[in-house]
């Protein structure tokens, strides 16, 4: 997941946005849960969690209060941003324009290479947050000429009813919603969602089962089912997969996961194979040596995937698009920025190939 310096947007915006009081004035309904007596049996994502009277689930937002199922997510963003949608990373959706982020705290993982822990480990009673309800949220857009809203940072999933409510704002005003994710989510929400979400990143953690539950507190399956649905419901899809020395650079394993991709019928989704950095709780481990990098992003197109990117290292020149068929320089980047976007209509202006993506 991305990493931001959460404190800068009000340096950034030049105004003052007031901080929510931790009070009863943060509870707001919650969707996708069933009830016996009154506990709370949430329908979220895979955790299932059975949530008791006064207690709160495994993301620390969803909570049961007097036997109704309450959210402590939402209108009170504690980070907010501007950023080029290129560090999402989508890099095949609107290249070179700006993603207004809004992220509240928790998450339904607990992955121990996180980037992000202090808030996504944490409570939105536990943080400090910005009043922001769906409408401000797309009035900060317009104002910062964003031509998207991104929820990311740590995971929308939890903060389900505050992205679908601002993601439907948004569609009236022909701003694009981005989703930035786990994508730890079970099918009935996520079918919900892909009516308001134009694009979505989501962050393959690996490709073995016994590896998501000891690193990331989850399981493989449903995340594979959540890349399947976004596909079928043709919500512009990236996948990032993090290779974290020791846990997920093993080449066997991305072989295997390229192959599934490609038999799926990803091989034209772009891949994002991005380097570590030392964090959280894997702060012993080495960064991601750029050859490893390589060598899986050798893999990926041996496989015959056809967009792939080497994320997170400014030491090589591997975050350009080029065309898979004829090899033509397509959109050329430096870091975040785009240096030029030579895609016409969606389509390699050398030989004519079309090209996967929302290109304007």
């Amino acid at each position: 997941m991305e990493r931001r310096n959460f404190c800068k947007f009000c340096v950034l915006a030049g105004v003052s946005i007031p901080t929510l009081l931790k009070s009863e004035e943060n509870y707001h309904s919650a969707k996708y849960f069933s009830k016996e007596n009154n506990n709370i049996f949430c329908h979220l994502c895979p955790n299932e969690c059975i949530i008791r009277p006064g207690k709160s689930g495994d993301c620390r937002v969803r909570v049961n209060k007097g036997g109704n199922l309450k959210t402590l997510a939402y209108g009170n963003p504690c980070a907010v941003n501007v950023d080029p949608v290129e560090k999402k990373p989508l890099y095949h959706f609107l290249p070179g324009t700006r993603a207004f982020s809004v992220a509240t705290a928790g998450c339904n993982l607990n992955c121990l290479n996180c980037q992000n822990w202090e808030i996504s480990q944490s409570s939105p009673d536990k943080t400090r947050n910005y009043n922001m309800p769906p409408d401000e949220v797309i009035a900060m857009a317009e104002k910062y000429q964003c031509q998207s809203i991104a929820y990311t940072y740590t995971e929308p999933v939890v903060f389900v009813e505050y992205m679908m409510d601002t993601a439907k704002l948004a569609r009236k005003k022909n701003i694009k919603n981005l989703m930035i994710s786990a994508g730890y989510i079970k099918e009935k929400p996520l079918i919900d969602l892909c009516k308001v979400i134009d694009a979505a990143n989501i962050d393959l953690k690996g490709f073995d089962n016994e590896l998501y539950k000891k690193l990331n507190s989850g399981i493989l399956e449903p995340v594979l089912n959540t890349l399947k649905i976004l596909k079928e419901n043709h919500v512009h899809l990236e996948i990032t997969n993090l290779l974290v020395p020791g846990w997920t650079d093993d080449m066997k394993m991305i072989r295997k996961m390229c192959k599934w991709l490609l038999k799926n019928g990803f091989e034209n989704i772009p891949l994002h194979l991005s380097r570590f950095y030392p964090m959280y709780r894997l702060k012993n481990l080495p960064s991601t040596p750029i050859k490893v990098l390589q060598n899986a992003c050798a893999i990926a197109k041996q496989e015959g995937l056809n967009n792939i990117f080497i994320g997170n290292v400014a030491e090589i020149d591997a975050s350009n698009t080029v065309c898979p068929k004829c090899g033509e320089m397509l959109v050329k980047r430096k870091g975040y920025k785009v240096k030029f976007n030579n895609i016409n209509n969606s389509h390699c202006p050398n030989c004519k190939a079309e090209i996967y993506g929302v290109w304007k």
